[in-house]
């Protein structure tokens, strides 16, 4: 087993206090499903090739197809080998993950299922002595989040002689009474305190460290406010089409299914108060705090801050690519967006009438994520400067597809004469630390299992981010929006570029 390994210094293993998680079973609703095929098996697999899972650790999938424990087995090692980016399955360590792997199959809807995964976690007590912990973990379509938790609640495994969780994707419903009663649903059964909301941004290591940036040193702190800050963009722009969930992004589109999770989540953690203490309370309270800050929009600001888009067909590359409305399973007359681009205001002492530029979109012209922060320039020019160039002065958090923080300022040309020009000081998180950064959901599964819900989204937090987002969904849903607008491979719709022009400001290229 993992945790017999031999340790010559165990104070000298990093993972030594890594390696104190309780016992516990992962119950994975969806179990043949994308989600858990290629995030959460490859997730689980890597946390016990590093020795972070307890050696009674199970796993028991969920689905509907038939299948005996092995036949699980064989398909969930196969997902593991064909998603695992950097980790070869190991045959020792894959031996002892795979006797903690069983399966159950059945409809959510039958309460005969709920029955049968009680029998199954009462064996698994009995033969891996998991403490009767228990992590149930919502890998289906949203809609079936409350009858599943229902069916729970109806069967006595809600309860137990150890702790039971619930994890639940996104979204959270798809605007604020629709999330308000799947939190009702949910909390008929779980308490608020045992309901964690995933969202994989916050498990990425530059959005954690963003905290770390900030409240750990002592330089940049001081200039975080509406004195030294000109303006914010926050971009998660995607380079890919809907691959073949046209059907799902549809219903849900770039608004919902981007800006009101993701990028508000990032908003709040860049833009969040000091906190007492690391600790979940404190730092959701700050979070919550910031998001309940944000100005709501009349529909007047909605049609001056906000910008919808949806892509149409191009040729890149000498490929031609195919527009949303041509996408299998989209309407062909669809009025979805695939862009959406924000201007958010935040009302309190810090950052009052600093704007924060948020912006997502599919079939860019770049895969990236990151987040710019534009101080402001020096009050007086004393030295010739590149004209037309406004990349100095910028701090620029790289969230993927290459961690890392770029810091651009000026600096004096080589020569005669004061001529200045911007030069950047880079740190990358591979290259700094030489050694591999955990996947999210590698960090929020373990967090979960531990019982940490700070990178979590509590309720509050939901609702705050759907307060300020149901206005432009109201005022976009009265529109008739002149889509496309963009060509794919491009950075979105003109439109966007005069949302910023309108202030003075330029979309960053990355």
């Amino acid at each position: 087993m993992l945790d017999s390994m031999p340790i010559e210094n165990p104070f000298q293993d990093p993972l030594r206090f890594e390696r104190q998680t309780p016992e516990c079973v992962i119950v994975i609703f969806g179990a043949n499903g994308d989600l858990t095929k290629r995030k959460l098996l490859p997730a689980l697999y890597r946390l016990a090739f590093d020795r972070r899972l307890a050696a009674g650790f199970a796993i028991v999938g969920i689905s509907r197809t038939p299948l005996s424990d092995d036949d699980f087995r064989g398909k969930m090692r196969a997902s593991v080998e064909q998603f695992s980016e950097d980790t070869k399955v190991d045959e020792d360590v894959w031996a002892a993950f795979a006797r903690g792997l069983y399966y159950v199959a059945g409809d959510i809807g039958d309460a005969g299922l709920y029955q049968r995964l009680g029998e199954k976690l009462k064996q698994i007590e009995s033969e891996r002595h998991t403490g009767g912990n228990a992590l149930f973990y919502l890998a289906t379509q949203p809609s079936q989040y409350a009858p599943i938790a229902h069916g729970i609640g109806a069967a006595g495994l809600g309860k137990g002689s150890g702790w039971r969780r619930l994890v639940v994707e996104k979204p959270f419903g798809h605007d604020l009474a629709s999330a308000r009663e799947l939190s009702d649903r949910l909390h008929e059964v779980f308490d608020e305190a045992a309901v964690y909301r995933i969202d994989h941004y916050l498990g990425k290591e530059t959005v954690q460290n963003i905290l770390a940036f900030r409240f750990g040193n002592g330089i940049f702190e001081p200039l975080w406010n509406r004195r030294y800050v000109n303006h914010v963009q926050i971009t998660g722009a995607e380079s890919i089409g809907v691959e073949g969930r046209g059907a799902y992004y549809q219903e849900a589109g770039a608004l919902d299914d981007m800006i009101q999770n993701h990028l508000l989540q990032v908003m709040a953690t860049i833009a969040m108060e000091p906190c007492a203490s690391f600790g979940a309370t404190s730092v959701r309270d700050e979070r919550s705090k910031l998001l309940r800050s944000i100005r709501p929009m009349t529909p007047e600001e909605v049609r001056q801050n906000t910008v919808a888009g949806q892509y149409g067909p191009a040729s890149i590359g000498g490929k031609d690519v195919p527009g949303f409305r041509q996408e299998e399973g989209v309407d062909p007359n669809s009025r979805t967006g695939t862009y959406a681009a924000v201007t958010f205001f935040v009302d309190n002492w810090r950052w009052a009438g600093v704007p924060f530029y948020l912006r997502t979109g599919k079939r860019l012209a770049k895969r990236v994520s990151e987040i710019a922060i534009q101080f402001n320039t020096a009050p007086l020019h004393l030295f010739n400067q590149d004209s037309g160039d406004t990349s100095a002065n910028l701090l620029i958090l790289r969230i993927q597809p290459e961690e890392g923080i770029s810091l651009k300022f000026l600096s004096k040309r080589p020569g005669s004469g004061m001529t200045l020009r911007p030069v950047s000081m880079d740190f990358n998180y591979g290259s700094s630390f030489g050694e591999r950064s955990p996947s999210a959901y590698e960090t929020l599964l373990l967090d979960a299992i531990v019982g940490d819900p700070t990178l979590y989204t509590r309720q509050d937090m939901v609702e705050a981010s759907w307060s300020v987002v149901e206005p432009i969904q109201n005022a976009w849903r009265e529109a008739t929006p002149a889509f496309p607008n963009y060509a794919a491979g491009s950075w979105g719709p003109s439109a966007a570029e005069e949302m910023l022009a309108r202030r003075g400001h330029v979309w960053r290229k990355p």
